[in-house]
């Protein structure tokens, strides 16, 4: 986790939205979501995972050192109005997406159930926060070493089944766990936004690489999005892009995602 003194950027953040950062002139760039933002101090937080050569060199800076580029805020806000109660999913690192939502949506009066989930209890995060604006938190883990064991559709079948009644379900994920959330809310017309963030490069809409297929029509998750309506999301085809480069980026980063996968 880090603030970034980036007074311009915070000035117009909001949630949902992401930034697209460079470490030096020689690297790569790579898009981070905004994970909160103080525009008295004009800081934005970033929320980040080292499994590659950028969030690595990322992670050596300390206080007082500078990043080369720092744009945004890229992508398109949340949508919010009108929303009286809701259920927050976060997957993981996605949890620092769901994050600054939940607080929005706190802070504009709606209940606010949030699910979040991790792989195990070392890769547990932002749980106090997600404590202090949320009216139910519950804390999923796969294996089970904290919080309740399963998946987080495992949880929000549960609230469902037994009558919560969402005006939305917002999913912020892995594309997997997304694609599972929506099997679970499409069934009971249950609205859901889902928070796409697939390979981008320019984050202005030139480049393509972030192209999807929402309903039937090509779109681009860095100026339409990042989020779409997850009953019209390909997800399919979203996955199978996701998946292009993993060979090089082990090869060539030493990526430690993808470490053992075969």
């Amino acid at each position: 986790m880090m603030d970034i003194y980036a007074p311009q950027v915070a000035k117009k953040a909001q949630a949902g939205q992401f930034i697209i950062l460079r470490v030096d002139d020689d690297g790569e760039r790579i898009p981070l979501t905004v994970a909160g933002f103080d525009r008295n101090n004009g800081t934005v937080k970033i929320i980040f995972q080292i499994v590659g050569a950028t969030t690595s060199l990322l992670n050596t800076k300390n206080v007082g050192d500078c990043i080369t580029d720092f744009v945004g805020p890229l992508g398109c806000p949340t949508r919010t109005d009108g929303l009286k109660k809701v259920c927050i999913i976060g997957g993981g690192v996605g949890c620092a997406i769901a994050l600054p939502l939940a607080q929005k949506l706190h802070n504009a009066g709606a209940e606010v159930h949030s699910i979040i989930g991790f792989r195990n209890r070392d890769m547990v995060i932002l749980e106090e926060e997600f404590k202090l604006c949320s009216d139910k938190l519950v804390v999923m883990t796969d294996d089970g070493s904290y919080g309740s064991k399963g998946f987080v559709t495992v949880e929000l079948q549960k609230q469902i089944s037994g009558g919560e009644k969402y005006d939305e379900v917002f999913a912020i994920g892995p594309l997997v766990m997304m694609r599972s959330v929506v099997a679970v809310t499409k069934p009971q017309d249950v609205p859901t936004t889902v928070s796409m963030n697939p390979i981008m490069i320019d984050g202005t809409g030139m480049c393509g690489g972030c192209r999807l297929t929402v309903g039937g029509k090509v779109k681009f998750a860095c100026v339409d999005g990042p989020d779409f309506n997850g009953f019209e999301v390909d997800f399919d085809e979203a996955i199978a892009r996701s998946s292009m480069y993993k060979d090089f980026e082990a090869r060539a980063h030493n990526c430690n995602l993808y470490k053992g996968v075969t």
